[in-house]
């Protein structure tokens, strides 16, 4: 299945929880999930019990949709975690925020993924000093991302680390706003992660 490329909010609004698919709308408090808390269309206010395997693959979708992968990709990080040592949900969620447009969207250089993916994929970023434009580019601990010199005035970053500043960074990275770059310091706990998912549930789901 390609990448879902429709109204972001409806998502949100479908899964009742908010996902970050919109930046400077959330980060100001305007997004429709605050004002619409129900699900959309016509019979979006009469939410109906969910079966056990609806409930697996919401979680699933959640965590596709939060950090902008494919079927196809989010299974392939599936079966890597599940070929890592330890547990297969942590190391899903770990192998997710060691992406390189997670990363750069963490160090407040961009004010959703999809923006950070964008910035990824056009070159505006180098690790350890080189360009890199995947996105799922694993960073690594102690790696340095930085936004290129000709990319530090871009209103986009400006305006992200404006905001970002109101709202802090994760302790996993190490930051310089100023000189828009950062250090990776380590790969986080599951627990110092605050994303709406529940992992064990998508664990289940592929174990089927």
């Amino acid at each position: 299945m390609a990448r879902y490329r429709g109204p972001v909010e409806k998502i949100e609004r479908r899964f009742g929880v908010s996902l970050n698919l919109k930046g400077e709308r959330r980060l100001a408090g305007k997004s429709a999930l605050e004002k619409r808390n129900y699900a959309p269309g016509q019979h979006g206010q009469k939410r109906g019990k969910v079966s056990e395997y609806g409930l697996q693959l919401n979680e699933k979708q959640k965590a596709k949709f939060m950090y902008g992968l494919s079927e196809k990709q989010f299974r392939r990080l599936f079966q890597d975690a599940n070929r890592t040592v330890g547990n297969t949900g942590e190391n899903l969620i770990k192998l997710l925020e060691r992406r390189l447009d997670n990363v750069v969207y963490r160090m407040g250089f961009a004010t959703t993924r999809n923006s950070a993916r964008q910035f990824v994929t056009h070159g505006h970023i180098l690790v350890d000093g080189k360009r890199v434009d995947i996105p799922s580019y694993r960073v690594k601990e102690g790696q340095k991302v930085e936004v290129k010199e000709a990319s530090k005035k871009n209103v986009q970053v400006v305006r992200s680390l404006e905001l970002t500043n109101q709202t802090g960074l994760p302790e996993w990275v190490d930051v310089d706003k100023d000189k828009a770059f950062g250090i990776f310091t380590r790969i986080p706990e599951r627990k110092e992660i605050e994303i709406p998912v529940e992992e064990r549930l998508i664990v289940e789901l592929y174990s089927k």
